[in-house]
């Protein structure tokens, strides 16, 4: 292939050590702060002919842009020319992980599914999500949380089985006493 033939090759009569035809215009001398056209800052606590006084707010630097009608300068709280640039700062994100309980607490899973099916059933699905609760906690780190819901499970469970226990001796004595009329 011959480079010279390529889309993006310059033309023949093209000389590299040429110019273009614009004439570029010489840049301006050095001025070392073009807008204090007199040499040096001026005096402490004065602004600069034309300049508004720098706006002593939160550290941050004065606002180029003219007052507002009936405005206030430098503007109180709440109060900002139009267009003013506003300083935001953010904080870094932290990520705070939780680990589980090196001394979880006992969530009586076993326990509720025992009372939910064989006791009372309301009671032992309400000690069943507690030791689901207690389960969560356990893994998430939040002791607190881990003992108060593995303290419901465990109330709930007893009353469940002792209601269940109640019903069962309560059936065995009806049971009996309809026997014995019978005989």
């Amino acid at each position: 292939m011959d480079p010279s033939k390529s889309p993006s090759a310059p033309s023949q009569d093209w000389n590299p050590d040429s110019k273009s035809g614009m004439a570029n215009p010489a840049p301006p001398p050095y001025q070392e702060y073009p807008q204090y056209p007199a040499a040096g800052y001026p005096p402490a606590g004065q602004p600069a002919p034309g300049m508004y006084p720098p706006a002593q707010q939160y550290g941050g630097a004065p606002s180029p842009y003219p007052p507002q009608p009936g405005m206030q300068y430098p503007p109180g709280p709440g109060q900002y020319p139009q267009g003013a640039q506003h300083m935001v700062t953010v904080q870094p994100t932290v990520y705070v992980t939780q680990t589980p309980l090196m001394h979880p607490k006992p969530d009586y899973l076993g326990y509720s599914i025992f009372t939910m099916l064989c006791c009372c059933l309301p009671l032992g699905i309400a000690a069943l999500v507690y030791s689901i609760r207690t389960r969560d906690a356990n893994h998430q780190g939040q002791q607190q949380k881990a003992e108060m819901n593995s303290r419901t499970a465990r109330n709930l469970n007893h009353a469940a089985l002792g209601i269940g226990i109640a019903l069962i001796i309560l059936y065995i004595v009806y049971a009996a006493v309809i026997a014995n009329r019978f005989n």
